[in-house]
């Protein structure tokens, strides 16, 4: 693959074979993400586990403490009270069967979506639209509830969704090369924590086999899975 003049000038930053602690590989994040926009760190943990088990599935969220730097478009598929309910907790889109059809039409303007319990028998319908996009409400994302208003803060707050692939890896981004050293730590130990939580009761050995930090635009960082569970006692 050719790789741009930026892009190799970032990856001579980093020293063959090495492994980086994850404090060190944010400092050199926030030193080769030299792009001409506000670049995503990213963090892709490859997972002990074999997705085609379904016991062995991990996705789950988290609130991340700063945020992720993108504020996102919250629809709330609601009937009634919860409409009102949607509305004063700041959901940018609301509504019920309306709604429904506009999505099933190809009308896809949002990045998250809730849905209270009684709207899911219309909503499953939106599964192959909703589903490939990772927007489809799910009950154990905490994305179909009642309490609506709670749903709506938290993703405004900053709540992800984490998910493994079909290779076991999960990847996200925990906030924007603006952020401060410390933020970008504390996000990404919030998400390290959180993947730990969720370890299947059946994976046995080592449940978190790699970790890499990258910008948007640049090389892979290499971070040592030991290092990284001193500083944030995740475990390995």
């Amino acid at each position: 693959m050719k790789r741009s003049k930026r892009y190799r000038e970032a990856a001579a930053k980093l020293t063959p074979g090495r492994w980086y602690g994850l404090r060190e590989a944010i400092d050199l994040f926030k030193e080769i993400a030299t792009a001409k926009f506000n670049e995503s760190m990213e963090v892709h943990v490859r997972l002990g586990v074999d997705p085609r088990h379904a016991d062995q599935q991990v996705r789950s969220t988290v609130v991340l403490p700063h945020g992720t730097g993108v504020s996102k478009v919250v629809l709330v598929l609601a009937a009634g009270e919860k409409v009102k309910e949607a509305e004063d907790a700041g959901a940018d889109i609301v509504g019920g069967e309306d709604l429904v059809q506009r999505i099933a039409g190809g009308w896809m303007e949002f990045d998250a979506v809730i849905a209270t319990p009684d709207m899911m028998k219309s909503v499953g319908r939106l599964g192959k639209l909703l589903g490939p996009r990772g927007l489809m409400p799910s009950a154990k994302t905490g994305t179909v509830t009642f309490d609506v208003a709670a749903a709506v803060s938290e993703i405004k707050a900053g709540r992800v969704e984490f998910r493994v692939d079909k290779a076991g890896i999960i990847h996200n981004f925990v906030g924007k090369k603006e952020f401060s050293p410390e933020q970008l730590f504390d996000n990404a130990k919030t998400l390290l924590q959180a993947i730990t939580r969720a370890r299947p009761a059946s994976v046995k050995g080592t449940y978190i086999r790699s970790i890499t930090v990258a910008p948007t635009m640049g090389p892979g960082i290499p971070v040592d899975v030991l290092t990284a569970s001193k500083e944030t006692t995740v475990a390995a």
